[in-house]
């Protein structure tokens, strides 16, 4: 039977490599959105204050469609429903989140 500390340093390993694959998967994202020229001023929108017009909603889909097929992240957002998740994926992408967390505009290293 492993011992506690045996269990820990697992739980450990574990968590930073499911941390380090969501950071690189983040970065990948955000290169792919500034590679899809408009997205991501449309997508933050509601970060501004702004809504999203039926224009801006149907260029959504169409971007996010194309991006599905090349990150499995975003297939939860082009489902059925998926839709009420951009705000939140907006928010995970915000970069500015970063620089008010640190100060310094430079992601944390951990």
């Amino acid at each position: 039977m492993p011992s506690i500390h045996q269990l820990r340093s697992r739980a450990t390993r574990a968590f930073s490599y499911v941390y380090e694959l969501t950071q690189r998967e983040k970065q990948n994202l955000l290169v792919e959105i500034q590679q899809t020229r408009g997205l991501m001023p449309i997508l933050m929108k509601p970060r501004n204050g702004q809504d999203w017009s039926p224009q801006d909603r149907a260029e959504l889909r169409d971007h996010l469609g194309r991006l599905s097929r090349i990150s499995p992240y975003l297939v939860l957002v082009v489902m059925p429903g998926g839709f009420f998740i951009l705000p939140v994926f907006a928010w995970w992408l915000d970069r500015r989140r970063v620089r008010v967390r640190n100060g310094n505009g430079i992601p944390p290293h951990h």
